[in-house]
């Protein structure tokens, strides 16, 4: 049975629908579960659907099915809510055994006709997609993958009536915040020890407390954990009044195990509270420590940067210790010199590529880049090649100028191997200074190229970005090269559109956003300077293939994991090739 254009129209502009008419055929009025039972078409009236675009091979999807499976199975024993599936598999086998593990209804796989008309009536380039239709048939929404990513079963009916409602709570429960408001929930008024004994949150009260969201899984967080655990143990052997709480990101039982091996408290494994302070304090990036203080307020949002920079010395943590070590911060950075950054102890030496020692002293005066990078991440060894190519032309002009290599590889023959191929200096494997280095300069992603002017200040961090944009014309990576560069960004940019619709992302409009990297969307390639960015839905286009649309743009191989012929996947959705 076609869908007449009009009824497209109508979906569209969120008309509603019948879901008969939807998702029956002329031989068939009901849905399956995954025991074969076939559920009338009829019986879901009065209910809100979801129809669930997706499919057995595509990884996203696969990532995001739990979420969903955990928000449906608490949502519809409730109210009337359903899904169902509307698959884009063309095995048998394969669908059945995704199927065989979802709790809601589906298109039969047989019916291919029918998956076809409702995946292009509602227009599906991308997978995993979620359409809700409240009891009338009218679409709430075309983004719930993103709304039960952020909100679970919250976010129910996953309405932006809905989701502003939830904001509004977050905004009154931020005026009228405790450690009560924020731990406690209707199930728990307690904390746990790493030995499972649960420790009433009214024992906090009245105390510093930090709460720690980290993930064990991701290698920053776990380092950073060992860094915390010194310092909590100094301030309790100190007779400091405070406390850790850890809020565990993990999906995994065991990887929330490894983490919380510490001395401090948490919340139990995938405690829903721990995705509810996450969004409250719309968190960004682990690790993160939000220090809350004796009176339940917000002292700090995230103290993790000034914990691994100035360890106790950061402790209250109030506005007034904060401006203490600001000055402290300028002081250093005064003072700051070559010999400074690279001198501890008795390595006062880098290796040259004849193997010989190089004395930081010899490279006093001159322009130097330190070059984090490393032989496992791909857009290092994208990068490298490029930062050879101004190397050698700023060599060849007689610049005072050098590059010291400072490994992220975790095995030798992988440093060797990646060194091999470059033409400056190296700190040697393991050297003791690497850490250290890494800290000072908040070394958070690769590659990373930190620029030292002649006098020993750091000059910029963000040197990679401007030899990609302009290579050896970024030299010498002054102030005033940077404002030149800047003018030369805005120029960049004249005659491009603040904001465009693109088919590859019809859901919301892109805007003309500054980013400093990202992997554009379309063609899976790293991209800098300028962006055509979703910030709902974190979607990025170069502008060469936002404005291209007809043109094919070449390369991006699909990631590992499972896809399909003729989808391209990243993280979040697999998206039809053009």
């Amino acid at each position: 049975m076609a869908v007449a254009a009009n009824d497209v129209v109508k979906m569209i502009n969120g008309d509603c629908h019948d879901f008969k008419s939807i998702l029956s055929s002329p031989d068939r009025d009901f849905l399956v579960r995954n025991n074969a039972d076939q559920v009338k078409i009829d019986s879901l009236k009065g209910k809100t659907l979801g129809l669930f675009f997706s499919a057995s091979w595509c990884r996203p999807c696969l990532e995001f099915t739990p979420h969903l499976v955990e928000a449906y199975s608490r949502i519809a024993p409730e109210v009337g809510f359903e899904v169902i599936l509307v698959s884009t598999d063309d095995d048998e086998e394969l669908f059945n055994d995704y199927f065989s593990k979802l709790p809601w209804l589906a298109i039969p796989f047989s019916d291919s006709i029918s998956h076809k008309r409702v995946d292009e009536s509602f227009r599906t380039t991308g997978i995993p997609r979620l359409v809700v239709l409240d009891e009338n048939g009218k679409v709430l929404t075309n983004d719930g993958v993103g709304m039960v990513r952020e909100y679970g079963e919250e976010g129910y009916p996953f309405t932006s009536k809905r989701i502003q409602e939830i904001k509004d709570l977050d905004e009154k429960a931020r005026k009228e915040q405790s450690l009560k408001t924020l731990l406690v929930s209707r199930y728990r008024d307690f904390v746990v020890t790493s030995d499972g004994n649960k420790v009433p949150v009214s024992e906090l009260e009245g105390k510093t407390v930090g709460l720690y969201f980290s993930m064990a899984s991701f290698h920053p967080s776990a380092d950073y954990t060992q860094k915390l655990a010194e310092v909590y143990k100094k301030l309790k052997e100190k007779g400091e009044n405070f406390e850790v709480v850890a809020i565990s990101l993990e999906d995994g039982e065991e990887p929330f195990k490894k983490s919380f091996g510490a001395p401090w408290f948490a919340l139990p494994f995938k405690d829903k509270t721990c995705k509810k302070l996450a969004r409250y304090f719309e968190l960004s990036a682990v690790p993160t420590i939000v220090i809350i203080g004796p009176d339940g307020k917000t002292l700090h949002p995230n103290a993790a940067d000034a914990i691994d920079d100035h360890g106790v010395e950061a402790y209250p943590f109030t506005p007034e210790k904060f401006a203490e070590l600001e000055e402290i911060v300028k002081a250093k950075e005064a003072a700051q010199t070559l010999e400074s950054i690279l001198i501890s102890g008795d390595l006062d030496y880098v290796i040259g590529k004849d193997g010989a020692k190089v004395k930081v002293t010899d490279l006093v005066g001159k322009i130097v880049l330190l070059y984090f990078s490393a032989h496992w991440c791909p857009p290092c060894r994208a990068f490298t090649p490029k930062l050879i190519e101004v190397y050698k032309k700023l060599k060849a002009k007689g610049e005072a100028f050098e590059v010291i290599f400072i490994t992220s590889d975790i095995q030798q023959t992988s440093f060797e191997e990646y060194y091999s191929g470059m033409p400056w200096l190296v700190l040697p494997f393991d050297d003791a200074r690497t850490p250290s280095l890494k800290r000072k300069f908040k070394v958070k992603g690769i590659p990373m190229l930190i620029a030292i002017g002649p006098t020993g200040k750091t000059v910029t961090k963000e040197a990679s970005g401007l030899i990609m944009a302009h290579g050896v014309d970024a030299y010498p990576f002054t102030e005033e090269r940077l404002e030149e560069i800047e003018a030369r960004y805005e120029e960049m940019a004249k005659g491009w559109p603040k904001n465009l619709k693109h088919e590859l992302h019809e859901e919301h409009e892109l805007e003309l956003t500054r980013c400093d990297s990202y992997m554009c969307d379309r063609c899976n390639y790293p991209g800098q300077i300028w962006t055509f960015y979703c910030r709902e839905c974190d979607f990025d286009l170069h502008p060469k293939c936002a404005l291209e649309k007809d043109k094919e743009t070449k390369g991006g191989a699909e990631k590992e994991g499972n896809t399909k012929e003729g989808w391209v996947c990243d993280e979040e959705v697999c998206t039809r090739a053009r």
